[in-house]
C-alpha cells in the first residue's frame, strides 16, 4: 500500500468518526502493456486468458445466445459489445455501443434487446446485435428508480419469471431510509410495469443469480463499514420467495447487532446470510456453473467476484471465490482464483462473472480494463 493511500485512509478513519460522510476513490493504477497472467493461481487443469483488452472499465457482464458478450461500466459511463464471430473463445473487437450514460453498470440481454441500468432509469435498446456499429435510439423502460449516486449503480438480470430484478443500495455507509426503494432488491416486467419490491434489509448487492434447478434466488450483500478490520462479513442470502427481510441496517451478518440500528430491531427477526463471506472484500457478481466444461463436481458451484477492500489496513478479496452446496446449503467457501493482489498492491479487481456458451469462465475486472477466459483443459501428465 503507498503512503497516499495510507493518508488516505487514516483522514477517511477520522472523518467517519467525527460523523462526517466522505467518498474517497483510492488510485486505481493499472497495468501497462501486457497482463501479468503468470501471477494467477487456479486448480490443477484450469487455465487463464485475455479474452478482451482495452474494455475502459469492464464491470458488469451479459451475453446474448449468439455469444455476443455486453459490458456495462461505471466511471466511465461506457457500454461496450464484444462478439465472438468465429466462435474462437476470444474476443473479435471491442465495440462502443453507448457512452455519457449515468453509471451504466449493468447490462441484461432478452429477446433480441440489451438493457442497460443507469442509476435512476432502465433503457433499452432493440434489435442491438443487427445494429452495433449504429445502435438505435435506447426506449426509457423505467425511470421510478432514486438518483442516488451513493450504491446507487445496479446489476440487473432477468429471472426464470421472465421479469427483470433491479436493486436499489442504501444511499449512505449505513441509514434507515424513509424512501422504501433503498436497500432492496425490486422487479418488474420486462415493459417496466408492475414494479415491486422482491427482497428487503439488502444494503448493496451488485450481483445475484438463480440455482439452475430450484430456481431460487440467491445474491451477495456487501457490508457496512467502519466496525473493524474483522467484522461484519460480506454476505450470500438466498431469497426463494418474495417478502423476505435481510437485517440491513438493523443486523449484519448472522448475529451482528448495529450500534447505531441494532437496539430498535433483533436479529432473530430476520433471514440470515447462507455464507458470510470474508470482511470488505466487496463480493460482486456471482454465478452457478451450469456449463459441461469444467469436471464434473463443479455442477452448480457458485463462483463470486471479489472487487476487494478498499479500506482495510491489511487488504482482502481481489479473487474468484467458490462455494460448494450440499443439500442446497453452502458447505465450502475457498479460492478459486487469486493473484490479482501482489502483497498491498493488485494490479487487478474482478467484478463479475458469465458462463459462456462452451462452459468456459468469464471475468470482468475494472482496473485491468480486460475480460478474462478460465477453460479447463484437464491435468497434464508430468511425462506428457
Amino acid at each position: 500500500m503507498s503512503r497516499r493511500t495510507v493518508i488516505i485512509l487514516v483522514a477517511v478513519a477520522v472523518l467517519a468518526l467525527l460523523g462526517v460522510v466522505v467518498a474517497v476513490m483510492l488510485p486505481q493504477g493499472g497495468a501497462a502493456g501486457p497482463l501479468p497472467l503468470d501471477t494467477i493461481t487456479l486448480p490443477a487443469g484450469f487455465e487463464i486468458d485475455v479474452y478482451a483488452g482495452n474494455v475502459t472499465g469492464a464491470r458488469s457482464l451479459a451475453l446474448s445466445p449468439n455469444g455476443t458478450l455486453f459490458v456495462g461500466t461505471r466511471g466511465a459511463g461506457n457500454v461496450y459489445a464484444i462478439p465472438d464471430r468465429d466462435g474462437d473463445g476470444k474476443g473479435d473487437e471491442v465495440i462502443l455501443i453507448a457512452s455519457g450514460l449515468n453509471s451504466p453498470n449493468g447490462v441484461a440481454f432478452r429477446n433480441g434487446s440489451l438493457y442497460v441500468a443507469e442509476i435512476s432509469r432502465i433503457l433499452r435498446y432493440d434489435d442491438i446485435e443487427a445494429n452495433l456499429e449504429d445502435p438505435p435510439e435506447p426506449a426509457v423502460v423505467s425511470d421510478a428508480f432514486p438518483g442516488d449516486a451513493a450504491h446507487g449503480w445496479k446489476f440487473i438480470a432477468f429471472g426464470p419469471d421472465g421479469k427483470l430484478y433491479v436493486p436499489v443500495g442504501a444511499p449512505c455507509n449505513v441509514c434507515d431510509p424513509e424512501d422504501e426503494r433503498f436497500a432492496a432488491i425490486h422487479r418488474m416486467n420486462p415493459d417496466g410495469t408492475e414494479l415491486e419490491v422482491y427482497a428487503r434489509g439488502v444494503r448493496n448487492t451488485v450481483g445475484f443469480d438463480w440455482h439452475p434447478e430450484t430456481g431460487e434466488l440467491w445474491f451477495t450483500d456487501n457490508g457496512r463499514d467502519w466496525l473493524g478490520e474483522d467484522v461484519p462479513p460480506d454476505e450470500l442470502n438466498r431469497a426463494p420467495e418474495a417478502g423476505m427481510h435481510f437485517g440491513f441496517p438493523y443486523c449484519h451478518g448472522r448475529s451482528i447487532a448495529d450500534p447505531q440500528f441494532g437496539t430498535e430491531r433483533s436479529c432473530e427477526e430476520f433471514t440470515p446470510p447462507e455464507q458470510e463471506l470474508g470482511p470488505h472484500v466487496a463480493a460482486l457478481g456471482m454465478r452457478f456453473y451450469d456449463g459441461e466444461q469444467f469436471p464434473e463436481e463443479y455442477a452448480n458451484r457458485i463462483f463470486i467476484a471479489e472487487h476487494g477492500s478498499w479500506n482495510r489496513l491489511e487488504p482482502i478479496g481481489y479473487r474468484v471465490m467458490m462455494v460448494a452446496l450440499e443439500n442446497g446449503t453452502p458447505a465450502s467457501y475457498e479460492v478459486f482464483a487469486e493473484g490479482w493482489l501482489q502483497g498491498r498492491d493488485a494490479w487487478g479487481r474482478p467484478v463479475d462473472v458469465e458462463v459462456a456458451g462452451d462452459g468456459s469462465l468469464l471475468v470482468s475486472d475494472d482496473r485491468a480494463n480486460a475480460v478474462y477466459r478460465i477453460t479447463y483443459a484437464g491435468v497434464t501428465s508430468p511425462s506428457a
